[in-house]
């Protein structure tokens, strides 16, 4: 077979899909994802999960005490 008979051949069989919407968005997504996983570090989200239980614990406790102080001022 000839060589230039192979390349027809050749490009009679690649047959080009273009891509679909889904593709694309799907690839973006995992593209921010991935950027967005790489920018943490474990300590910046322990960090952060420390400091929204202190959070939580020092606005249950302050939301308790201004409950107490409002019961004594009407009695």
């Amino acid at each position: 077979m000839s060589l230039r008979r192979m390349s027809l051949l050749c490009r009679r069989k690649k047959r080009r899909y273009p891509m679909k919407w889904n593709d694309i968005r799907l690839g973006a997504m995992g593209g921010t994802l991935c950027s967005i996983w790489a920018s943490f570090s474990f300590g910046d989200l322990a960090q952060t999960v420390l400091m929204a239980a202190v959070g939580t614990v020092v606005s249950f406790v302050t939301s308790k005490l201004l409950g107490r102080v409002r019961r004594r001022k009407r009695d």
